[in-house]
Order: structure tokens, then sequence, then C-alpha cells
């Protein structure tokens, strides 16, 4: 392993400045790679920088934190989501159902057709 002869530079950031930089990453039109990327930091400490706000491990001035808002679903709607899938999936099993129901009629028909065919073409020996 390589020694270093000079100690590697530490950059220490501001809380202040870590909460902008995640406010302005929860931005709609603007990518969290831009804001890494505009404020000079890398990729990855900002994503470790939002892990930490959402956890609350980051905290300003107590005010309230803007933009993680997380939609709360209910068990009644999840009950109804869960519910539409299935309904959509017992849909897509019927119709494929239904499909090989077809084919194996088909098949039938045509394994009937070979038959009569075969019987047909003998010629009865006298």
């Amino acid at each position: 392993m390589p020694k270093y002869n000079n100690p590697r530079k530490t950059w220490h950031y501001s809380t202040e400045f870590k909460i902008r930089a995640v406010k302005m990453s929860y931005q709609p039109d603007i990518q969290s790679n831009q804001v890494a990327e505009g404020l000079g930091i890398h990729p990855f400490m900002l994503s470790r920088w939002r892990k930490e706000y959402r956890e609350g491990l980051l905290q300003g001035d107590g005010k309230k934190r803007v933009g993680l808002s997380k939609k709360r679903i209910s068990k009644s709607q999840k009950k109804i989501t869960e519910t539409a899938q299935l309904r959509a999936e017992v849909e897509r099993l019927k119709k494929e159902n239904d499909l090989l129901k077809e084919w194996q009629q088909y098949l039938a028909e045509k394994h009937q057709n070979d038959l009569d065919l075969s019987s047909d073409t003998k010629k009865p020996s006298e």
C-alpha cells in the first residue's frame, strides 16, 4: 500500500451548505448530478447528504424540511391497488386459457382431418 508523504486535504462543509445542496437536488427540474457538478462536489457525497437529510441526521435551524413529501398509502389503498392488479392478472390468465383451448381444439380437428384423409387414400384390399 502506498504511503502518502503529504496528508490528504479533507474538505469540511457547513450544515447549512449541505442542507442547501440537498434542497437544490430535490427541485423537480434539476438532477442531483447537475447540483453536485455545480457545487464542485462528488455526486456520491450529495447522495450521502440526501440520505442523512431523509433520516434526520442533517438538521438546520429547526425549520420544516422542504421537498420530502412522501405519499403515505393507507392499507385500504394498498388493498384496492392489489385487488386491481389481481383482477388484471385473472383477466390475462382467462384470455391465455381461452387461447390455449382454441389451440387444442384446432389441433384436435387437424388430427381428425389427417386421420380421415389417411383412411380415404387407403384402398381396400380385394
